[in-house]
């Protein structure tokens, strides 16, 4: 495990070398465990000899997968808000303390965006991360409402005043609207999916540029949202996400 979590989407690809300092494990360890993970296709080699994630592990990852399911039911609602705003729409779900995003729907020229397809951001800084933490379990929201945060602008919740206030306010009106909290150029909304129980499973999000009209969105990722919820509940399912 400590291998395969080296890899990052920044560093894909790693020597032996690299591995074995990111694991603390030795070299000699290293390479022969590597040499184990790609005799099953785990990981893979390059014509360099440098190592990245196998096919092999895709194909276990995505079998059965609830992350999957519920990124199956939501495409067709995301397509429909892409085709509607033009910039970016994702999905996102609570991993730890972080938005993991299943998947993001872009275009050219779409304004900034840090996001990505099984990428990371933390809760207190996000429309989607918002969202999970206004409905996530209490002892989490207090760990992450107590902080420290770091900043990613001016607008970005950080002290726990701050933090409590906007997910008060997501409870409230039922959505997240960002204005700079990430970039100061992007402005992030984001709805609630829910499951067959009711329970809160993910964020429909879109990122648009912060302007003023960016209000008229707000219905639209809503609408969206709703209707992720509906189809999850047609199929009489709980996520596990």
């Amino acid at each position: 495990m400590r291998i395969l979590e080296a890899f990052t989407q920044d560093t894909p690809v790693l020597t032996v070398s690299e591995i074995a300092r990111r694991t603390g494990l030795h070299v000699a360890t290293v390479s022969r465990l590597v040499a184990e993970l790609v005799a099953h296709g785990f990981l893979g080699r390059d014509d360099e000899r440098r190592v990245r994630v196998g096919v092999r592990f895709w194909e276990l990852a995505t079998r059965a997968s609830p992350a999957l399911s519920l990124r199956d039911v939501a495409m067709p609602f995301m397509e429909g808000v892409h085709d509607v705003v033009g910039h970016h729409v994702q999905l996102g779900v609570l991993d730890g303390d972080d938005v993991l995003f299943l998947e993001r729907l872009s275009a050219p020229g779409a304004v900034v965006n840090y996001s990505r397809i099984a990428g990371r951001l933390p809760l207190h800084a996000s429309s989607s991360g918002l969202i999970l933490l206004a409905h996530g379990p209490a002892a989490l929201k207090e760990r992450i409402v107590a902080g420290p945060h770091t900043p990613y602008t001016t607008r970005t919740p950080v002290t726990s005043a701050h933090l409590r206030a906007a997910l008060a306010e997501v409870r409230q009106q039922g959505y997240a609207y960002c204005p700079g909290y990430v970039h100061d150029e992007a402005l992030g909304v984001a709805a609630p999916v829910r499951d067959a129980g009711g329970n809160v499973v993910a964020a429909l999000a879109v990122i648009v540029p912060n302007e003023a009209s960016a209000q008229a969105v707000v219905p639209v990722v809503r609408t969206a949202a709703r209707g992720v919820s509906r189809a999850l509940a047609a199929r009489g399912s709980t996520s596990n996400v």
